[in-house]
């Protein structure tokens, strides 16, 4: 059963990573999922408890990748960078500061994935209309990968990693921005320094400004620019009443896409079913069926192994159960897939005897774990892939060996600094 456990994960894994002839991640792991049923590795019982845990997290996903689309689409985003490159007033290292802090803004309220997949193409478009050498843009590049990552942890809504935890947990909306808010300014405070240290060489030292235009000139819609703003608001204050309204957050976001989708689709400015037919839809079937190959490995008896791991590391005090639970978590994520992995971390912390504050670090301290770990390799999560898939397309190609060399680099120290912030808020909240 363990053999067969590992092998499928194993297989379903690699095929969802490889993606034959352009398959789509969701085909593998549905039929992951089914074998594991047929199988007997799982029961119905089992695939009805994952479908809910899974279902608010991915469909909240979905809507806030419209609701991005949408802000795409008005050049929001453009706007966005526009703005970052004119009051940089023509400084290399300010500019490179600033759509660094704009890359973790955008994945706070709008996931990692709206960060990765969104953001990076326009900021890669618009570094190069500053004609910089080649050697110059990849920095960017690079600081829009990670920062991706990086900075989606203080929301809930900020990565599918922390809505699933959330949800696991029980843990609402404010509770966990609370106990976030600290390690996630560690977390890009730490990143732009090593970001910066890193490339302090190639950094230009100038630009000229004369030929950017105008940020005004990146708004498609005055009415729906401004709208965004609104609707924005609403969103998070609705993300923030939500738990105690028993309402889960995907009908809050699913509702604010829709209104914004609906107003862009009579203005003409999105085509409301292109929108719909490009949002990513296989995702809830990939997170359904990988972790219902997860729920094999925790029936084959996997994740109480690393439960008796987890359970020594909180017998060690807080310190050490906070930073060895997060390396523990990134570890995984980054051979693994996050994904996968922060289920099994879940299912393993779920299984011992911590309670309290013991058992706050070990959930956080998780979920922090698989927020950065998956930048070590270019393997760690599915918007990576993505991501260095579309560069390519566009031109940047990063060898997974420079990947491997530069995520290593930033990932370790500045997944230390960030759980080192977590233990203080537990430590002294």
């Amino acid at each position: 059963m363990v053999v067969w456990a590992i092998g499928l994960f194993a297989v379903t894994m690699t095929l969802v990573i490889w993606q034959p002839r352009g398959l789509s991640v969701g085909w593998p792991a549905a039929a992951g999922a089914a074998l594991a049923l047929v199988s007997g590795l799982v029961a119905v019982a089992d695939a009805l408890e994952v479908t809910r845990i899974v279902w608010n997290a991915t469909l909240t996903l979905i809507a806030i990748i419209v609701y991005s689309y949408v802000l795409d689409a008005v050049g929001f985003f453009e706007w966005a960078a526009l703005h970052m490159m004119r009051i940089a007033r023509g400084s290399g290292t300010r500019l490179f500061v600033y759509v660094t802090l704009l890359g973790a803004v955008v994945s706070c309220l709008f996931s990692n994935d709206g960060a990765v997949l969104i953001l990076t193409p326009i900021l890669l478009a618009k570094v190069r209309e500053l004609k910089l050498p080649e050697k110059m843009i990849v920095p960017f590049v690079m600081a829009g990968g990670f920062i991706a990552d990086a900075g989606s942890m203080p929301l809930v809504v900020s990565n599918l990693v922390n809505i699933i935890s959330a949800d696991y947990f029980g843990i609402g909306f404010g509770d966990y921005a609370l106990r976030m808010l600290l390690p996630y300014a560690a977390s890009v405070a730490a990143s732009v320094l090593m970001l910066l240290l890193l490339y302090r060489r190639d950094i230009p030292r100038s630009y000229d400004t004369a030929q950017l235009k105008s940020p005004a000139m990146a708004i498609r819609h005055r009415g729906l620019f401004a709208m965004s703003w609104a609707i924005l608001g609403v969103l998070l204050l609705g993300f923030l009443f939500a738990d105690k309204l028993s309402v889960p957050i995907c009908a809050v976001a699913g509702l604010a896409a829709a209104a914004f989708l609906a107003a862009a689709g009579r203005t003409g400015v999105v085509s409301a079913r292109g929108v719909l037919r490009e949002a990513p839809w296989t995702v809830v079937i990939f997170s359904i069926g990988m972790y219902v190959v997860v729920y094999g490995l925790r029936n084959a008896g996997l994740t109480d192994v690393l439960g008796s791991v987890i359970e020594r590391l909180s017998q060690e005090g807080l310190w050490w159960a906070t930073i060895g639970m997060g390396f523990l978590s990134a570890g995984l994520s980054s051979v693994m897939n996050n994904l996968p992995s922060v289920m099994i971390g879940a299912l393993a912390i779920d299984g011992t005897n911590a309670l309290g504050t013991m058992k706050e670090a070990l959930v956080y301290a998780n979920v922090i774990g698989n927020d950065l770990g998956p930048k070590m390799t270019p393997i760690g999560s599915l918007a990576t892939l993505l991501w260095l898939h579309q560069l390519s397309r566009k031109g940047v190609r990063i060898g997974w060996g420079y990947y491997f060399k530069i995520g290593i680099a930033l990932t370790i120290p500045t997944l230390l600094v960030t759980l080192a912030a977590l233990y203080a808020v537990l430590r002294w909240s």
